[in-house]
């Protein structure tokens, strides 16, 4: 039998999920707070004990896709310092995460540029955090070769293109995705060759 507080987690998450999957169909600043507790199943009333309202519903579920794209890519970089391909395992892993969690990548890009300025703050805050642990893993990575002053720029180049791609790959059938994870293998490491040939013009 579940605990109070386990219950009550069950149905913060139902309130949750239910936000989600309306959101790939509407969006998540159209939705009602009618619409998302009809779909969970609760009370609009019972909304009031979990969230303030849709705004902090939504930030919620940006700090979700966060952690957990976060997690999955420090698990990446753990199996880099096995396997030695940045780009390589970077990728898979994203593409993995595409696959296990559309809806989640969709809510994060779909409300870009749109909804309130605090829910687009927090989604760019989400990415800086991408850009700055990967300009942290460049200038540790015996590979790549660039001034340290452009490491950040580098980084937020591949996150950019990396995140753009992303929206390309919901829509493409499993027939063409391995096609699309060589060409953005290969868009990421012109970017990391450019940034040695520059580097090497700087210094010369």
């Amino acid at each position: 039998m579940a605990t109070r507080s386990e219950q009550r987690e069950k149905t913060r998450q139902s309130i949750l999920h239910a936000a989600l999957t309306l959101s790939t169909t509407k969006g998540l600043h159209a939705l009602s707070l009618r619409e998302v507790t009809r779909e969970a199943g609760v009370a609009p009333a019972t909304f009031y004990r979990y969230f303030r309202d849709m705004d902090e519903l939504g930030l919620t579920l940006v700090d979700q896709v966060g952690m957990k794209l976060r997690h999955m890519m420090r698990q990446a970089r753990s199996r880099v310092r096995m396997e030695g391909s940045m780009v390589a395992t970077s990728i898979e892993t994203f593409m993995l995460f595409l696959d296990e969690n559309p809806e989640l990548f969709q809510l994060l890009m779909g409300d870009l540029t749109g909804g309130p300025k605090a829910f687009r703050a927090a989604i760019f805050e989400e990415k800086q955090r991408f850009v700055d642990d990967l300009a942290t893993d460049l200038t540790s990575d015996v590979q790549t070769v660039a001034l340290p002053e452009h490491y950040p720029v580098i980084a937020e180049m591949m996150i950019n293109l990396v995140f753009q791609g992303g929206i390309e790959a919901l829509h493409l059938p499993k027939k063409d995705k391995k096609q699309f994870e060589q060409k953005l293998a290969l868009q990421l490491n012109l970017i990391l060759a450019g940034s040695s040939v520059f580097a090497g013009k700087q210094e010369a």
